[in-house]
């Protein structure tokens, strides 16, 4: 691995923390409440962790995106922006799915 600025590899470790936090929401989600059998109530312990993996998603993915745009790391600043945007597109479709 070439030697990188310790900013530009905080950003990284931050994208990938995201990416993994992301994919865990997405496979917590659709394990619970779209695959398997239908639920008589609702799992408060796995409710309450994808509210904790969503905030702390929203803050890596804010945190990124500030520390990428003072920088002036435009590559770092797309990615971030992406996963802004599919992290509305998730919410979106959880909201019309579920109401």
């Amino acid at each position: 691995m070439l030697k990188q600025s310790g900013k530009v590899q905080f950003l990284f470790w931050l994208f990938a923390v995201s990416v993994i936090l992301y994919a865990s929401i997405l496979w917590t989600a659709v394990t619970t409440f779209l695959v398997g059998e239908p639920l008589m109530e609702l799992p408060e312990e796995k409710v309450a962790m994808l509210y904790i993996f969503y905030a702390l998603l929203v803050l890596a993915t804010l945190a990124g995106t500030t520390v990428a745009i003072m920088i002036n790391n435009k590559r770092y600043t797309n990615r971030f922006g992406a996963l802004v945007v599919l992290i509305f597109i998730t919410f979106l479709a959880g909201k019309s799915i579920f109401g």
